[in-house]
């Protein structure tokens, strides 16, 4: 198990390889559908862009990832680092993902109570009027997740078809 902080670095990004299992303290921004079609205007240099939407109960999990691929390429050109979500990303998205070395990791669906524990704070930075969906600045200690995709082409998917083919 490594143990991260953000903001991200090229440095700290290098060691990390699909399949690592990760705690992740301090800062993400957390954003879905509604806010990146509006266009996330807050700075993303070295942070972490997690696809997800609290509900009122408190609890936060992950959303399909996928979704947001028409959108991830102008974020990654604006420094952005990392992403948290659940499932594979397409061709285009694995290919920037290396060329603006950033890293996806995946997250559990279905814990979304569990991963709110490692919430510490959070605050509506942006879009406050889409509720749910609004974009957040939350602070997590040792929020668990794996890297799915690194910055030397490691994907997580494939090794794992590979592993169980038949």
């Amino acid at each position: 198990m490594k143990k991260i902080k953000t903001p991200l670095t090229d440095e700290m990004l290098k060691d990390l390889k699909a399949g690592d299992q990760v705690l992740i303290t301090g800062c993400l921004i957390v954003a879905r559908d509604a806010a990146h079609k509006r266009g996330i205007k807050i700075p993303l240099e070295g942070q972490i862009l997690f696809y997800a939407g609290p509900t009122p109960q408190g609890s936060i999990g992950p959303t399909t990832a996928s979704r947001l691929d028409p959108f991830t390429i102008p974020l990654l050109e604006k420094g952005l680092k990392g992403m948290i979500g659940k499932g594979p990303r397409n061709r285009e998205v694995r290919d920037a993902i290396g060329k603006y070395k950033a890293v996806y990791f995946a997250a559990t669906g279905g814990a979304a109570a569990l991963l709110a524990q490692t919430v510490k704070k959070a605050k509506v930075v942006d879009y406050a009027d889409l509720g749910p969906e609004a974009v957040l600045k939350i602070e997590v200690v040792d929020f668990p997740a794996i890297v799915a995709y690194d910055i030397h082409g490691g994907d997580l998917f494939e090794e794992g078809k590979k592993k169980y083919a038949t």
